[in-house]
């Protein structure tokens, strides 16, 4: 299998610096083997491929999501890669902003619960009035201000994407990754979203 061509994590406002990757799915043939990527602060990189090529893959091992065979994962000077599984977690919660392909937005809770998610999960997180003002701000850029109190049932495929973003944004994190996070948008709310991201 081709490995991804190493240009698709989206803006990392901290280094990230990924050695040796090696992971396989268990009783599958694809293997990723990423010798070395590195982003630097602030640089917008995107990874480009073939479908299967493991674009998310790679996303979901930066992330911490899926555990390494073998390499070395840092992002903002902390090693994921050494990280148990409770403390990757509570890393990607509160320093990543994640965008999946599919939003994994929480089908009983408001657009804007959905947002603030993060903040409701975490302890490491405080949802005050200033991080309620954060959500209302990015709902209001991204233009789904008047969707804060329908469900994702309620909302369309580009409406949920906003949403994602949002939730990704939400914290201030130290690296964004997003998967495809445009790919449901028009292109005037494609705008609004890589200015966002930038």
């Amino acid at each position: 299998m081709k490995s991804p061509d190493s240009r698709r994590v989206w803006r990392p406002m901290a280094a990230v610096c990924c050695d040796s990757l090696r992971f396989q799915y268990p009783g599958e043939s694809f293997a990723l083997r990423l010798p070395r990527f590195d982003a630097a602060p602030a640089e917008s990189v995107a990874i480009l491929g073939p479908s299967g090529c493991g674009k998310t893959t790679l996303l979901r091992l930066i992330s911490g999501i899926l555990p390494l065979h073998g390499g070395r994962v840092e992002v903002a000077g902390e090693v994921i890669s050494a990280m148990n599984f409770a403390a990757r977690q509570r890393f990607r919660i509160t320093r990543i902003g994640l965008v999946f392909q599919e939003f994994e937005l929480l089908d009983y809770l408001t657009a804007r619960e959905n947002v603030l998610l993060p903040f409701r999960i975490s302890d490491a997180l405080t949802l005050d009035a200033m991080a309620e003002r954060r959500a209302d701000e990015l709902m209001e850029e991204t233009g789904i201000a008047a969707l804060s109190g329908r469900r994702p049932g309620e909302l369309s495929q580009g409406e949920r994407q906003r949403v994602a973003l949002c939730r990704a944004l939400v914290t201030h994190p130290s690296l964004i990754l997003a998967d495809e996070p445009t790919g449901s948008l028009d292109p005037e709310n494609q705008a609004r979203s890589v200015a966002l991201l930038r």
